[in-house]
């Protein structure tokens, strides 16, 4: 029986905000520039709007401008795409987002791969995608950039740790498994179809859960120790009535056999927008040449 310790990501993310504010004033001295960030809502679901609104919310209180276009569900794939046209001309906008998920009659693809990897702080662009594959210098997706933070932050070195990454969609699995390829892990990618899931997740001196499968990863399939990253968020239903929400990882189970584990709420959640927040200081910084 280890103690285990929680993972304070919320506490993580406004230190990390904090700091960026005083970047972000440092940059406006020297150059002039506030760094924009444009975020493209299109329809009505609700969680969507209440996550734009909370970005919204962050960007300005970092000392960034947020530009918000708010797109009825019935807008068509050109004119969408036209918006991101203009979005790419404008140099008072150095962050492009497009929220996800988008009203089934668009293509969300094409949205993406229109948007200028320059400007892709989602880091969802197969140009940016592609070049953290190779090992260059690119705008990383939000969630990934955000757990590996967090690992350095509890690890120090990660350098020789072995890391098991159950999932395998292009906006974490992936791209969690290069960033810790670049910090020197040995990864293994684990998914639902994977033989003996419980036998490789045992394996890891890092284990993340990102398969979106609520509470999948038992508490028997860690081991001893193991620093554990949750990054699945799911609402289920509470026995007495209502909702709640849990990981992909069994957290009560977890308790006592992980060495460090982050919660669900108040784990990696809070960590995506301020990652978003740094994706677009970076890209600021780069397209004025700083």
């Amino acid at each position: 029986m280890v103690e285990t310790r929680i993972i304070d990501g919320k506490g993580f993310a406004e230190k990390l905000r904090a700091r960026l504010a005083g970047e972000v004033a440092a940059f406006h001295q020297e150059t002039g520039v506030t760094p924009g960030l444009a975020v493209v809502l299109v329809g009505e679901d609700p969680a969507s709007a209440v996550y734009v609104r909370n970005k919204g919310k962050q960007t300005v209180e970092a000392g960034m401008a947020s530009i918000e276009h708010k797109l009825p569900a019935t807008t068509a794939q050109a004119e969408l795409l036209a918006l991101i046209a203009s979005l790419n001309a404008d140099p008072g906008v150095h962050g492009i987002l497009v929220q996800l998920p988008l009203p089934g009659h668009l293509d969300a693809q094409d949205v993406l791969a229109a948007i200028d990897p320059a400007k892709d702080v989602d880091g969802f662009h197969v140009v940016n995608a592609g070049r953290l594959a190779v090992g260059l210098d690119a705008l990383v997706p939000c969630t990934p950039l955000g757990c590996v933070m967090l690992l350095k932050d509890q690890l120090g070195s990660l350098a020789g740790l072995r890391a098991v990454v159950v999932g395998r969609s292009n906006i974490v699995g992936k791209p969690l498994a290069q960033l810790l390829l670049r910090e020197d892990c040995t990864v293994t990618i684990a998914h639902s179809r994977t033989k003996d899931l419980a036998e490789e997740c045992r394996r890891a001196d890092i284990l993340i859960g990102a398969v979106g499968r609520p509470e999948m990863i038992r508490g028997d399939w860690i081991k001893p120790g193991a620093t554990v990253i949750d990054v699945g968020i799911n609402r289920v239903e509470k026995a007495g009535g209502g909702t709640k929400l849990v990981g992909d990882v069994a957290f009560d189970e977890a308790q006592g056999i992980a060495g460090a584990i982050t919660p669900v709420p108040g784990g990696v959640g809070p960590m995506t927008i301020a990652c978003l927040l740094a994706n677009t200081l970076t890209a600021a910084r780069r397209q004025v040449g700083v």
